[in-house]
């Protein structure tokens, strides 16, 4: 939309591309209860309830022709069993971007729950890496890693085998009906992408949720209260990557859970 202009270009230049990407993730451990209670129909928390939120400074980015942005994140670790499928992977409860144009195009296209926040580029002092996000002024949250330290090969190989067939981001795609609260498209889906990772740093992560009023941020105050609300129980591993993402794959499109 607006569809009476046609459609955006998509040509040679407007890959899937983003050529330098760069991740700081933090995992934790939290209460199972309260990560199922927040889970749509037909997914349940996988064998660990592992949450993971995630920063990514996305710059050089094809169809933005090389423009950047950046977004933080906060998976889920699930199963999905629907009728004819059961997938494990990731369910996306929320993706802060502070970018309109990839706002649009994941929520529309994809299913994927995005909302709008200040998010600055992240700054590293004293090895300390940093990332924040905020809206109409208010912390939303404060993320951090300390002590990093490069892997060991045993580590990798672990995380490899952790992770083999867990490769499926999923999500909710719902959308009303104009004028009313019926809905007018609600599945599930899923949204694979390609990863080229260059570096690894692992290291201690901490974050900080903020407690924010309808006052402070009436739109995402419920969001950002809810997950301050899910319990840091055990921080797993943090970790720092730096590489290129590929997030149109002709071979593994975007597709509705069965």
């Amino acid at each position: 939309m607006p569809a009476h202009f046609g459609p955006r270009y998509a040509g040679e230049k407007s890959s899937g591309w983003y050529h330098d990407v760069t991740v700081m993730a933090i995992p934790y451990v939290t209460d199972r209860d309260k990560l199922a209670a927040l889970l749509p129909p037909k997914f349940e928390v996988a064998q660990e309830a592992v949450i993971s939120v995630y920063y990514v400074c996305n710059n050089q980015i094809d169809w933005l022709a090389g423009h950047s942005y950046n977004m933080i994140g906060v998976n889920a670790s699930v199963v999905y069993r629907g009728e004819e499928e059961t997938l494990e992977g990731t369910y996306s409860l929320v993706i802060w971007e502070n970018l309109a144009d990839p706002i649009l195009t994941g929520r529309e296209l994809q299913g994927i729950p995005k909302v709008f926040a200040d998010i600055p580029n992240h700054s590293i002092n004293s090895d300390i890496w940093r990332c924040n996000a905020s809206h109409f002024g208010h912390k939303i949250i404060d993320m951090q890693i300390s002590d990093l330290r490069a892997p060991e090969l045993e580590e990798i190989a672990a995380a490899h085998a952790a992770q083999a067939g867990k490769d499926n981001p999923m999500g909710w795609r719902y959308i009303q009906k104009a004028g009313g609260f019926e809905p007018r498209v609600d599945e599930y889906v899923t949204f694979p992408s390609e990863n080229r990772i260059k570096q690894v740093h692992y290291g201690v992560g901490e974050l900080d949720w903020k407690k924010l009023t309808w006052e402070q941020n009436p739109t995402q105050y419920h969001i950002v209260n809810t997950l301050k609300e899910l319990p840091i129980l055990e921080y797993k591993p943090a970790v720092i990557t730096k590489g290129a993402t590929n997030l149109f794959l002709p071979g593994r499109p975007t597709r509705i859970l069965k």
